[in-house]
């Protein structure tokens, strides 16, 4: 071989040797290049392992861990590998550590063997020295943020001499689990903080909106208070006004028609030379009787509003019995069977009969209660109006013969008119002797009550 050769070969066994990392004479260089191109193979492979374990970060931390471990492991062919994290760094991050052995995964310190358990303490305390050897024992560092955090320690197979290729494999491994780990810590943080930040603003909005809600209702309601503050005022006014007409005006408008009917009835008496001065004193007479009707219309109307409800044909009667007469007579109201719903006309009526009936008791008898009783018995309703009174039915019913018959003047109409508000629903009116004393008005009337000008037909 000529020297330029030799100088040839010389300058490509450098070439190579810069390469492959592999500095060899002839007989050396071959077997060196193999193991090198081993070790290349091996990081390579390594590196997919790496690769592979890291993307299951959206797996959670639990499946990166025992990822990162079983690559470590295979890099190594170790008879067992051991991940730790620090004491008093990521707290959050879980598991703490995790040993490969003969296959197994271990997470519970009761059950891990001796020899992986001093490698476990040595990993947890800090700082350590990552690298120094340990008998037969690999150890790396997991550094985060240039801080050691953890580490990697394990036993390599009897087949494995671990060079610096191999550490850098670990460091390489344990780096980016710490860096993954870490961020997974930061995201679920994250994802709390955002839910919990998500929920107060959905408590806040909903808080806004039944704030809104409350402030519109109590602001309703205030305006309500104040409606029915006035009307309370009006309600007290108007009830004041139908005292006053009820315990003044219409007593003496009713004393006014008595001492009229006295003198009518002995004028009367003294012959017919009076007999048109009675004719007149009976006009006036009526004239006091309509002048209380159209007062009991007025007291009526001013304890019920329009803005209250008119109630059923029962209530209106209760109604009646509290505000027409005057206070010296008791009235009671009774009500049996089932209430049915009556034409408007019929139960104006009804209330008109009743007001009669009760009105005749207070104008004409010495009662001091009366009873109306409101009877539905299926097929027809039944009035009765009963007094513990002087009355005379008997009395009662020639006054209603005669009225009927002819024409007093205006006299003892009320009677007639009662009659004929009944027979207009196709009713009767009936008088009688009452259980308590006095006198019994009993009005009966078919169901369902007809329309006024329809019974005829």
């Amino acid at each position: 071989m000529t020297s330029a050769q030799s100088a040839g070969n010389g300058r490509g066994a450098a070439y190579i040797g810069a390469l492959t990392g592999v500095r060899s004479g002839k007989r050396s260089f071959y077997p060196e290049y193999v193991r090198s191109s081993q070790r290349l193979e091996r990081a390579i492979g390594a590196l997919d392992r790496i690769s592979r374990a890291l993307v299951r970060t959206a797996e959670g931390p639990s499946a990166l861990v025992e990822a990162v471990v079983r690559a470590a492991a295979d890099h190594l062919h170790a008879d067992w590998l051991l991940f730790a994290i620090a004491d008093g760094v990521l707290p959050a991050a879980r598991p703490r550590f995790l040993l490969l052995a003969r296959g197994r995964l271990l997470d519970n310190e009761d059950a891990i063997p001796a020899h992986a358990r001093a490698a476990l303490e040595v990993l947890r305390s800090r700082p350590w020295e990552a690298e120094r050897p340990v008998a037969d024992e690999v150890r790396v560092a997991m550094t985060l943020d240039g801080e050691p955090v953890g580490g990697i320690a394990g036993r390599p197979g009897p087949d494995i001499e671990p060079a610096e290729t191999d550490l850098a494999v670990l460091r390489v491994l344990a780096n980016q689990a710490a860096v993954a780990l870490h961020n997974s810590f930061l995201l679920h943080a994250t994802m709390r903080l955002r839910g919990r930040t998500e929920r107060l603003s959905e408590e806040a909005a909903q808080q806004a909106r039944d704030l809104a809600a409350r402030s519109a209702e109590l602001q309703s309601t205030q305006q309500r208070l104040i409606g029915a503050m006035q009307r309370q005022a009006l309600d007290d006014e108007r009830h004041r006004i139908a005292r006053e007409l009820h315990d003044s005006v219409t007593q003496e408008v009713l004393s006014a028609g008595m001492t009229i009917e006295i003198c009518r009835a002995e004028l009367a008496e003294a012959g017919p030379a009076f007999a048109g001065i009675a004719g007149r004193l009976c006009d006036a007479k009526d004239l006091t009787r309509h002048a209380v009707e159209r007062l009991r219309a007025a007291i009526y109307a001013l304890h019920n509003t329009a803005e209250e409800s008119p109630g059923s044909l029962p209530t209106l009667l209760k109604r009646l019995s509290t505000v027409h007469l005057p206070t010296d007579l008791t009235v009671t109201v009774r009500v049996s069977g089932d209430p049915v719903p009556l034409p408007g006309e019929a139960e104006h009526a009804v209330i008109r009969i009743t007001g009669e009936a009760l009105f005749n008791t207070a104008m004409h008898t010495n009662a001091s209660r009366a009873l109306v009783r409101l009877r539905y018995r299926g097929d027809r309703l039944v009035l009765s109006v009963s007094d513990d009174g002087d009355g005379d039915p008997a009395q009662l019913r020639r006054s209603l013969r005669l009225t009927s018959a002819t024409d007093l003047a205006g006299c003892h109409r009320g009677l007639a008119n009662m009659r004929a508000r009944a027979e207009q629903l196709g009713g009767s009116l009936a008088i009688r002797k009452s259980r308590i004393g006095g006198i019994m008005l009993v009005v009966e009337m078919p169901l369902p009550v007809a329309a006024e000008g329809e019974s005829g037909r």
